[in-house]
């Protein structure tokens, strides 16, 4: 019998939000201008493409010749040229046979562990990788293996145990660190068991390989038949959606199967009109990527020679370490109170439990704004660091 006085039925986020307040991690929005009246080293615009006119013109004529919207699913109404296009610029840019495009990059890293994997299937998975890949594993209903950061034995022992359908999946680039997975080790295991290798690239595409053609392309593994890639183009392409890359008989598989391309709305038509211009851009300055990896070196050494501990990059991502979470969160925030926008990682979100400022380096930042950004950091550091 329910009784006389029924309790609410969210009641109980009261309780959860009084935790999270006592761990120091509660998560607040915050709304920007759209005139920055501060320095960004907290965005993942890489290339520093998102504001410009080429990219932002591209847009706007993109909406006005197809709409705001795509108006529905890829199959029925939502497939643009411009959508087939971006894909054939897109798998040709990067060295791939096919490419599908997603209205996100989350979107995109579902689709291929669901559709790719079956209940028999293992999918063995870095313990570092990225929580869309840790949701596609989890709604595959594939048997998972996490295995140690950037272990190829590990993923070897996985692998060994296993008979049947298995694929490995990784990062790049790691968001957390910025550091790189070892792509040519973990493909030569793969290929011992015949297992597919899924790469996340979205840190890597506009940063790694000749001109920025990504991180698969600087392996020499791009367009390899036992290989797919993930891309988000709302990073170094500076707009939004993720896309698919691989052999077209995987991309024909996930046009039929992904539910995450059958039954999501298909990406708005501005936001395929930047990621295209950027793209081109990208093609036509092939510097810009050179340019974003030098940021980074740069902002690494600076902060490292005076007395900072930070993780050497790989790409684009600076990770400093912080001597714990509440330090890391007030460090943050001064920052931002001198005019720097830099990101915070804290536990639950880091898998290692060191809290670290992360830092993102960008194409376009003059020597200036490098050094005002070094100077505010080191400003602001906790003591006894």
């Amino acid at each position: 019998m329910p009784s006389a006085t029924p309790r609410a039925p969210f009641e109980w986020t009261d309780a959860a939000a009084r935790g999270r307040a006592a761990a120091g991690l509660v998560r607040t929005l915050r709304p920007r201008t759209a005139e920055p009246d501060l320095l960004d080293l907290a965005s993942n615009d890489y290339l520093g493409l998102t504001r410009r006119p080429e990219i932002t013109g591209a847009a706007a004529a993109a909406a006005r010749r197809w709409g705001a919207g795509a108006t529905g699913s890829r199959l029925v109404t939502g497939s643009t040229v411009l959508h087939a296009e971006l894909e054939r610029e897109l798998a040709e840019f990067c060295g791939f046979e096919a490419a599908l495009v997603f209205s996100s990059g989350y979107a995109a890293n579902i689709a291929a562990l669901t559709a790719l994997t079956d209940r028999g299937s293992l999918i063995v998975s870095d313990a570092d990788n990225h929580a869309s890949i840790v949701d596609g594993c989890r709604l595959s209903r594939a048997q998972t293996a996490v295995v140690p950061h950037a272990d190829p034995e590990a993923v070897d022992k996985a692998l060994d145990a296993h008979d049947g359908r298995a694929l490995a999946v990784t990062d790049s680039v790691f968001s957390v660190d910025g550091d790189a997975a070892p792509l040519t080790e973990l493909a030569a295991v793969c290929r011992r068991y015949g297992a597919a290798l899924v790469v996340d690239d979205a840190h890597g595409l506009g940063v790694l390989g000749d001109g920025g053609r990504g991180a698969l392309r600087a392996a020499g593994l791009a367009g390899d038949g036992d290989v797919v890639a993930t891309v988000t183009l709302s990073k170094s392409l500076g707009s939004q959606g993720g896309a698919v890359l691989g052999p077209a008989r995987v991309i024909d598989h996930l046009v039929n199967t992904a539910r995450t391309f059958i039954f999501d709305t298909g990406l708005a038509p501005a936001s395929v009109g930047a990621a295209l211009a950027s793209l081109r851009l990208l093609r036509s300055d092939p510097q810009l990527a050179d340019r974003v990896r030098t940021v980074a070196r740069t902002l690494h050494g600076r902060l490292t020679a005076a007395g900072l501990s930070a993780v050497q990059p790989q790409a684009a991502v600076v990770s400093v370490l912080a001597p714990s979470p509440d330090q890391a969160l007030r460090w943050a925030a001064d920052c931002r109170d001198a005019g720097l926008v830099v990101g915070c990682f804290r536990p639950p979100s880091v898998p290692d439990g060191i809290s670290r400022l992360r830092l993102t380096a960008r194409a376009d930042l003059t020597e200036r704004q490098i050094e005002a950004a070094v100077g505010t950091i080191l400003r602001t550091a906790p003591t006894g660091r």
